[in-house]
């Protein structure tokens, strides 16, 4: 943990220790000529300059930044990835381009299940050496916390191989960037349990949900016509969240399910994806905690409608973004085309996608009191900004315009 002084910079951040939602998404802090103290990785101060606050903390032998007014954000928050898995699958997305679909492709034999083969065979080494690849290019675009799932095992040797891989880069990595697991075990019904999904749901129950929570925080599953419906989800999740996981889903993407309506009524913390979630699910989110967690990517890169992020703002949501950087939908963790897409398709302000990727995102992994704003005692984590201007984030569209990645107030990354 270092001790840093970001002097002269224009401070933009959402406030607060839990998500924002609805109009509140738009209320940002903007202090210019401020300055940012951080001892021993928590911010002590931040606010105004009045020429005496340096002053106070020099014995702790503070690194200074003089910013000359650059814009500094809460570090990013990628709140979902399926950064670990074994292959890729270019093939397949040619198929898509030339108009397969998602669904057809793993009715094929390709999709989750082909990564499914290749993750089985590569190495712990490999798969590591890979995801800390990602990660690095992640951390570039002023990414400082990570959500990492399993996913592409589905079996316990294989999903447990993933968990320890992640277990692995968040205790290599934790100088560096925070790292949040989750167990995803019900991504896909194996080949093997084909027409058998309520055996395959037995034995995740019995056998994976128990070894797998020592490293895992969160359980998520696919809930999805066809793969875990409903009922198949609520038992997962209910016995996951016995033995003391965190919830998530992956829900109403494909199809209007009822999976975010399930969401709120499980208290899950988020529900991801919702291209095609119901007015009802709307409402229900809206009355709930549970953050709507929106892939802008994955619909680009599917050519799908994008999430109604706007309708689910309006109605009082709490909405983040992440990637959803996966080998197959979405072979992309680019935080600047995220930023763009939801501004320019999704109808979100800029204000909104700032505390989306920050403070919402935070919540998103259950991190909204410690990260995700510029407030004293919270972790000194920052995307330094090339920019006085903060309306040049989506302007960049898909182009990096963070300078210096600040991660508990040791600098992580510079980008010259």
């Amino acid at each position: 943990m270092g001790n840093l002084i970001l002097k002269d910079c224009t401070i933009v951040t959402p406030l607060g220790t839990s998500a924002k939602k609805g109009q509140e998404m738009s209320e940002l802090s903007v202090i210019r000529h401020g300055i940012v103290v951080v001892v021993d990785g928590i911010i002590r101060y931040a606010g105004v300059d009045n020429g005496t606050v340096e002053s106070i903390y020099d014995h702790y032998e503070c690194r200074v930044l003089n910013l000359e007014n650059k814009v500094v954000l809460p570090g990013f928050v990628d709140s979902h990835t399926h950064l670990i898995f074994g292959g890729f699958r270019e093939e397949e997305f040619s198929w898509r381009l030339k108009g397969e679909s998602y669904m057809s492709i793993m009715e094929r034999g390709g999709g989750i299940q082909s990564t499914v083969d290749a993750t089985w065979i590569e190495s712990e080494d490999s798969l590591f050496h890979k995801a800390e690849w990602f990660i690095a290019r992640m951390i570039e675009m002023g990414v400082t916390a990570v959500e990492v799932k399993s996913g592409y095992g589905l079996d316990l040797t294989a999903e447990m191989k993933m968990l320890r891989v992640a277990d692995k880069l968040r205790h290599s990595l934790s100088s560096r960037i925070g790292i949040a697991t989750t167990f995803l075990g019900a991504h896909a019904v194996p080949s093997r349990f084909k027409g058998r999904t309520a055996e395959y749901v037995d034995l995740l129950i019995a056998e994976m949900l128990p070894p797998a929570k020592e490293f895992s925080e969160f359980c998520d599953v696919f809930c999805e016509k066809n793969v875990f419906e409903l009922e198949d989800t609520k038992r997962i999740l209910k016995a996951a969240k016995a033995l003391g996981y965190k919830l998530k889903l992956h829900a109403d993407e494909i199809v209007t399910l009822g999976g975010a309506e399930l969401a709120a009524d499980l208290e899950a913390v988020s529900a991801d994806h919702l291209l095609h979630i119901s007015d009802k699910g709307i409402k229900k989110m809206a009355s709930s905690d549970t953050v709507a967690t929106l892939l802008p990517l994955t619909a680009f890169a599917l050519k799908e409608p994008y999430a109604p992020a706007r309708k689910l703002i309006d109605a009082g949501c709490a909405v983040a973004l992440a990637t959803d950087l996966n080998p197959g939908s979405c072979f992309s963790g680019s935080i600047p085309l995220t930023i763009a897409l939801a501004c320019i398709y999704m109808g979100m302000t800029i204000e909104e996608t700032v505390t989306a990727l920050t403070l919402n995102g935070a919540a998103a992994i259950g991190r909204a009191q410690s990260m995700g704003s510029i407030e004293v005692g919270k972790e000194g984590n920052f995307a330094i900004l090339d920019s006085d201007d903060f309306n040049v984030l989506p302007y960049y569209v898909g182009m990096n315009c963070v300078r210096t990645t600040v991660y508990k107030g040791n600098v992580v990354n510079t980008n010259k």
